[in-house]
């Protein structure tokens, strides 16, 4: 990446990481893909129950395969028949991995699910919340976060699904009410009452959607 724009990210996290302090949530700062793993690995002990969304930025720095391949019990909810048996597992999980659709540049974490059993496991249940989030989706306030969620990533997940929404076939939201619709549930996580259990690995590259 150019040294200016890695020079830019890293002044972004400081800011980033200090508001995810003041809201009660750990913020670390990684170069690349690869010291992001390492960050992540060095959080999640060998032995621990580990859940995920369907976040493409956890598999862009490889952390799903590491566990899938590691001393870990990783809840694969693609191996299990029953789909909805892996989902409801997530909730008493060690660890729950997830990027978000967007956040602000003091901390505010914005998702956007159709499902509901991601931004769910987000709020509830998982003892830890773990995510990965590439400094692309970070944004300078709340509006733009959410105008980012809904015109940028719900629009590209709706395409990558094959779902019949007007965002798969325009590029942007029309606010619909689909059948097909992912903008189900928004989850704005502000603050954690509990702390220690939300982190946020920032990366410094364009990650997910």
């Amino acid at each position: 990446m150019d040294a200016n724009i890695t020079k830019r990210n890293e002044l972004l996290a400081q800011k980033t990481i200090a508001g995810l302090k003041s809201r009660n949530m750990e913020g670390y700062y990684a170069a690349s893909k690869e010291e992001a793993l390492k960050i992540a690995l060095d959080l999640i002990p060998e032995g621990s129950s580990i859940s995920m969304g369907g976040g493409m930025s956890v598999h862009e720095i490889g952390l799903s395969e590491a566990l899938k391949n590691g001393n870990y019990n990783f809840i694969d909810r693609d191996a299990y028949e029953d789909k909805r048996q892996a989902m409801l597992m997530a909730y008493d999980a060690d660890y729950f991995l997830a990027s978000c659709n967007a956040m602000t540049d003091d901390g505010i974490l914005v998702n956007i699910d159709g499902n509901s059993n991601r931004v769910s496991a987000i709020a509830q249940g998982p003892k830890h919340v773990i995510f990965i989030v590439g400094m692309n989706k970070v944004c300078n306030d709340i509006d733009s976060a959410m105008k980012r969620a809904r015109n940028v990533a719900a629009p590209i997940n709706a395409q990558r699904f094959g779902l019949d929404t007007p965002c798969s076939k325009k590029g942007t939201c029309f606010n619909c009410k689909s059948p097909d619709t992912i903008c189900c549930q928004i989850l704005i996580t502000r603050f954690s009452r509990h702390e220690g259990r939300i982190s946020v690995i920032l990366v410094n590259d364009n990650l997910g959607f």
